[in-house]
């Protein structure tokens, strides 16, 4: 063994072969590292961001391996266009894959990889990945090593990363099985004959130690692999050092000297990495400038083959006329001479030729384009669904079903309602029977299992044709003109390979009779005549023959590269024939869903009609706690008015009080949930429920889109009076339900409270309405009521203390990123009330909320008053900016618009990045005074586009600015 280099043994488990001395490995003791993570992956990958741009080839993502469709994590060797060549670092094998199956992947998942890439040291292969001998060396270390945990001794690390190991299965030395089949040759650095891998150990192989191969450029050996011997001398030489009392100045000139060393080291090493890069490039020159030699080097042989052809007949003529002219010794001996090098020539242009074929057919045996789109367009012909015979019957139905049920819920008065409900039942009882027998026969079909199989065969032709263009009209004869194409192309390329093999079946015919002839030791019936006549012409019309199969296959694999009118019409067919296949399978999963539910609801009121009981057993509850709410206030104001105080009974009457409140609040909320079902049964199959029950008061409550709540008033709740915010309308600070609220009070009238309530309903289904409850960007309205003991209206909504837009930058104002979050928050919520046709009319600094300083909200207005009476209100003011149009100062009684809200947005914005502006603005422009403020290009950009006079962005378009796209 090397005494300069340490080995370190560790067991492996063997992955992806690359050659026949170089592989894949991981530590066996890893295994359920590995399994954490692809759990990992197979949890996140599905919902990860797809890659966009172009991929880092440092960092780690996530692709699909076609192999068994799991998620494994890689690094992108290439690209081109969007596909990209990936590696799998935990396993070391690579693919192609589509932009559409790699995605990105967090921090936690950039870890280091669970595979090495180990080479045997001391051995060398060609490069030459075409090779048959190569091949052949490839699968022998495939089937010796392929999942077997084998030894690793570790020697050293190529720049490139690659480990040098001496590898051993059991006590089988590796390298030493590969040697022995001559699929690598010996080379040990330094010329060491005391290695294991010694000419004496290798069993009379060492004639391979001569092969001029230069080995791979090693890395600096590790600390634990340095030479005992240089260990020993930096030790004794420390020691030695520790011992000189050397002075201040010496230790820092040596100390400068080293750091010169370590800096020439540096140096030396990046020119080294350069001087490796320009080789690689000139490499990859010469092997550039190699191929198109070699094109051209066939041509000019197909022409010296002619050449040789016409001097091989010319030749044969001079040969029967010197036999007849004269005879000489001399003269024939000459010609046999000649005669012998053209027949060799003629035999090694054929075999080069043979060779070039045989590889090309090896390649050609795997799936091409047209088979996979073959294979995909019989999948989408056979086993098609169609839509169920009684779809068609079953959406007539229910379109008479709607058509009643619109008449019951138009109707006013209930002498009408009986018989428009009869007629409603038997037109259900019809609908009943067809959903039934929809549903039994949609049950036979396998819908999930033919919608899978379409996605996949939709996911494979789109890997390999790219994305298809649903709206082409390809025409009706695309799948059969495809068909004729690829039954053509078949025959000609069956043709074409039959006529090769038979001019090189007509060779081997003559080249068994040339053996039978020449061999001594047996009889045969073969001729002189057999073994002479006819060879050149054989050996011409092999030629002729290899050639033209060559030239045909590049001829088809130049028409597959540019894709065929009709293979691309075929794709695209196919393509829209499953679009509108998976459109079917999908509308008859989701009438299947909303069916079984109908039928379910129906079965669940076939003995009785919903009523409701429920509701008015929970107000009746209500009406018994408040009465003992308020009889227990009576008793504690009793207490507290008495000459004797006793302040146990106090304490344990407001603890009565107490609970006595959370149960009434508790029995409100079970009201709204009756209250919700109700609704819910009115919008669905009993529209009949508000005018059958008007006590229940149904209708109020979907008027208000679930907000109003008539059981609550003012006096249940144990309010603080909020002084300070009170200066326009009475504020309270409360608790409802264990959340902190506050109640608005509005002063309201007969006329009034409908336009209230109208309003605070548009107000809270826009929030509803938008689909996410969180990210919305409005304040969430909790309950609407009206007080029983005085003329207000009451809104609750949740309480942010100090979390006002003007109380914040009173306090600590925001940064710029914080800036640009809670300002994106509320260009969503104008987003929303934009969509709903909302104008707020009332966008300041006191009525934009922020919840951790991360997230902005805008908040509700008076719903008392109309716009026009909202936007001219003198809290339409931020520091010196006035937060009112232009056009609305300008023409007074103008009604307000979205726009309107971005022009005060757009003020908001102003004032957060400049709270100190006292500039002027235009009508019609943004002017600023540069000299005193200085903003940033995109703020000044989107400023520009909301601080005019006209054409302002709209609330969606200001979040498209790059103001909110970039970061800060």
């Amino acid at each position: 063994m090397d005494p300069f280099v340490m080995d370190r043994e560790n067991m492996e488990l063997v992955g992806v072969t690359v050659d026949a001395i170089t592989f894949w490995a991981q530590v066996v003791n890893q295994d359920q590292q590995i399994k954490n993570i692809n759990n990992v992956l197979a949890e996140r990958c599905p919902a990860a961001p797809v890659l966009h741009g172009t991929p880092n080839p440092k960092k780690i993502y996530g692709a699909v391996f076609s192999g068994d469709s799991c998620w494994y994590r890689c690094k992108v060797l290439q690209q081109n266009d969007d596909k990209f060549q990936v590696s799998f670092i935990d396993y070391g094998n690579t693919e192609l894959v589509s932009r559409l199956a790699l995605v990105e992947l967090p921090e936690d998942l950039q870890s280091q990889c669970f595979t090495n890439n180990y080479k045997l040291w001391g051995f060398h292969v060609s490069t030459d990945e075409d090779a048959t001998h190569f091949q052949q060396g490839k699968a022998y270390l495939q089937n010796l090593i392929y999942g077997k945990k084998v030894r690793i001794q570790k020697k050293s690390v190529c720049f490139n990363g690659t480990i040098l190991v001496q590898a051993f299965l059991g006590n089988l030395d590796i390298g030493v099985e590969v040697l022995k089949m001559k699929f690598a040759t010996l080379n040990l650095p330094g010329g060491n004959c005391e290695s294991p891998m010694s000419v004496q150990a290798l069993y009379g192989y060492g004639d391979m130690l001569a092969v001029p191969v230069s080995m791979p450029k090693l890395r600096p050996a590790f600390d634990d692999q340095r030479p005992l011997s240089l260990k020993k001398k930096s030790s004794g030489t420390a020691q030695c050092a520790a011992n000189l009392g050397k002075t201040p100045h010496q230790e820092l000139v040596e100390e400068n000297q080293r750091l010169e060393v370590e800096r020439d080291a540096q140096q030396w090493s990046s020119q080294h990495k350069e001087h490796m890069l320009r080789e690689s490039v000139s490499e990859l020159q010469t092997l550039l400038e190699q191929t198109v030699n070699d094109a051209k080097e066939g041509d000019r042989c197909k022409a010296e083959q002619k050449t040789l052809q016409c001097i091989s007949e010319q030749l044969e003529k001079h040969l029967q006329d010197a036999k007849e002219d004269e005879p000489g010794e001399l003269q024939q001996k000459q010609v046999d001479r000649f005669l012998g090098s053209l027949v060799a020539e003629q035999f090694s242009r054929l075999a080069e030729k043979v060779n070039s074929l045989r590889g090309l057919r090896e390649r050609t045996l795997g799936n091409t384009e047209s088979d996979s789109l073959m294979e995909s367009i019989s999948v989408v012909i056979n086993n098609r669904i169609s839509a169920p015979v009684t779809m068609g019957k079953m959406d007539s139905a229910w379109s008479d079903y709607k058509v009643a049920q619109d008449k019951v819920k138009a109707c006013q008065t209930k002498e009408q309602l009986g018989e428009l409900m009869g007629n409603r039942d038997k037109v259900r009882a019809v609908l009943a029977g067809m959903v039934e027998a929809f549903i039994q026969e949609a049950k036979c079909l396998p819908l999930r299992q033919r919608m899978d199989k379409l996605e996949e065969v939709s996911a494979s032709l789109t890997e390999v044709f790219g994305p298809a263009d649903l709206e082409e009209d390809a025409g009706e004869q695309a799948f059969e003109q495809f068909f004729q194409w690829r039954t053509l192309r078949s025959r000609r390329t069956k043709s074409v390979r039959d006529e090769t093999d038979k001019a090189l079946k007509a060779l081997c015919t003559w080249s068994e009779n040339v053996g039978k002839f020449f061999c001594l030791s047996a009889k045969t019936t073969v001729s002189v005549k057999d073994v002479v006549d006819g060879v050149n012409e054989w050996i011409k019309r092999a030629g002729i023959k290899v050639a033209e199969e060559l030239d045909f296959s590049q001829s088809v694999g130049d028409q597959d590269g540019r894709q065929s009118k009709a293979v691309s019409n075929a794709f695209h067919t196919a393509m829209q024939h499953i679009h509108k296949e998976l459109g079917l399978l999908s509308d008859i999963m989701e009438k299947c869903l909303h069916n079984t539910k109908f039928q379910g609801d129906m079965l669940h009121w076939q003995s009785a009609s919903p009523t409701p009981d429920a509701l008015f057993s929970v107000k009746k509850h209500i009406r018994s706690l408040r009465s003992q709410l308020k009889w227990r206030q009576v008793e504690e104001g009793s207490l507290e008015e008495a000459e004797d105080i006793d302040l146990t009974k106090i304490l344990k009457k407001k603890e009565e009080i107490a609970e006595t409140r959370n149960a009434l609040f508790q029995e409100i909320g079970q009201e709204r949930q009756e209250y919700m079902k109700l609704s819910a049964l009115a919008e669905g199959g009993f529209p009949e429920l508000p005018l059958l029950y008007p006590e229940a008061d149904i209708q109020s409550y979907m008027r208000s889109g679930g907000l109003l709540m008539k059981s609550l008033d003012r006096d249940m709740f144990d309010a603080e009076p909020m002084r300070e915010l009170s200066g326009r309308r009475p504020l309270v600070c409360t608790e409802f339900q264990g959340q902190r609220v506050i109640l608005k009070g509005y002063t309201v009238t007969e006329e009034t409270e409908a336009r209230m309530l109208q309003r605070t309903a548009q107000f809270h289904r826009s929030r509803k309405e938008s689909g996410s409850q969180t990210d919305c960007g409005i304040l969430p309205l909790l309950a609407l009521f009206f007080g029983k003991s005085d003329p207000l209206a009451y809104v609750m909504v949740p309480y942010f203390p100090n979390a006002s837009l003007g109380a914040v930058q009173a306090a600590n104002p925001l940064t710029t990123t914080e800036t640009v979050n809670v300002m994106r928050g509320v260009a969503e919520g104008l987003k929303v009330l934009d969509a709903t046709g909302i104008t707020h009319a009332s966008l300041n600094p006191n009525n934009v909320f922020l919840l951790h300083r991360r997230q902005g909200m805008v908040g509700d207005f008076d719903f008392t008053k109309s716009p026009v009476q909202r936007a001219v209100d003198s809290g339409m003011v931020a520091g010196s900016i006035s937060l009112v149009a232009p056009e609305l100062r300008q023409a007074p009684g103008t009604p307000p618009s979205p726009a309107s809200d971005m022009y005060s947005y757009g003020c908001l914005l102003l004032w957060l990045h400049a709270p100190g502006f006292h500039g002027y603005l235009d009508s019609g422009e943004l002017n600023l005074d540069t000299s005193g403020v200085k903003l940033e290009a995109r703020l000044q950009a989107l400023l520009s586009k909301l601080l005019v006079n006209a054409g302002r962005l709209t609330a969606a378009e200001a979040l498209t600015e790059d103001y909110f796209l970039s970061d800060p």
